[in-house]
């Protein structure tokens, strides 16, 4: 397992490096990296290793959230709540109103199949998204208007409000049918996203300021080891509103996080 994690890393930043040196995303090079050195061509990895991906996978989204929650700040997302609140639903149902429209004249699908087609394709990845977006925040490039502030914040509840559209647009390709109370889940995910994050962001706060009004200092590590398993634990609770529940989580204790990391 220790020996396919190394190939895993200097691999990945191998080829990472070499598609930051071509101008392009270094996220193709670490997509590179697994298909290079998974089953399907090199067949290196340990079985062990294969057998985690789900976990890993989860365990690097919520870094993701946590490092985009970090990096915004809370007054600024207050400046453009409406703009943030459209950009997550918005350009999604204007995706899958297209393909309803489109796909059955030029691809010979029914309507139903055609939403499921639109929901999987109108679906925001992180992954992509949240380190680009980091990046022109910290060159100051877009900051003056708060653009890319309000596609960090919207990304994650596009996520939450497309899965639900996903699930209830394949239900009814696969004959069943839609009730409202399946699109009422989309605020109550966002809802209960919130109120977890809120919650868990004033359990961190206590608990730091207390740690630090009793001269108790604590490691750099250990504050991480203690957000990271907090999101972890918190994240495996609800599936649907997983990465909202992260966002806002690391969004909401982002000001005590940059306080008390030092």
């Amino acid at each position: 397992m220790l020996t396919s994690l190394a190939l895993v890393f200097l691999v990945g930043l191998a080829l990472a490096a070499l598609c930051q040196k071509l101008k392009l995303p270094r996220i193709i090079g670490m997509l590179a990296t697994g298909i290079l050195l998974g089953p399907c061509v090199l067949n290196v990895l340990d079985g062990s290793i294969l057998s985690i991906s789900a976990d890993l996978r989860k365990l690097a989204l919520v870094i993701i959230l946590l490092k985009a929650g970090l990096s915004l700040d809370l007054g600024d997302l207050k400046k453009v709540g409406r703009p943030a609140i459209l950009m997550s639903c918005l350009p999604a149902t204007c995706e899958i109103i297209g393909y309803v429209l489109l796909a059955p004249y030029f691809l010979g699908v029914t309507h139903a199949e055609a939403a499921v087609m639109g929901a999987v394709l109108a679906a925001v990845s992180p992954a992509v998204v949240v380190p680009r977006m980091v990046q022109l925040m910290e060159s100051g490039r877009g900051t003056d208007k708060s653009i890319p502030q309000i596609i960090l914040a919207g990304a994650s509840c596009d996520d939450i409000f497309v899965i639900v559209l996903f699930t209830t647009f394949l239900h009814t390709a696969q004959g069943g049918s839609a009730n409202a109370a399946d699109f009422l889940s989309i605020p109550a995910s966002i809802v209960l996203g919130v109120a977890l994050g809120a919650l868990v962001r004033w359990l961190l706060s206590r608990f730091f300021e207390t740690a630090y009004a009793r001269a108790h200092c604590i490691r750099n590590s250990m504050k991480v080891i203690i957000v990271l398993g907090g999101s972890r634990c918190c994240s495996s609770r609800r599936r649907a509103g997983s990465r909202a529940s992260c966002r806002c989580r690391a969004c909401s204790r982002s000001s005590a996080w940059r306080a008390y990391l030092r």
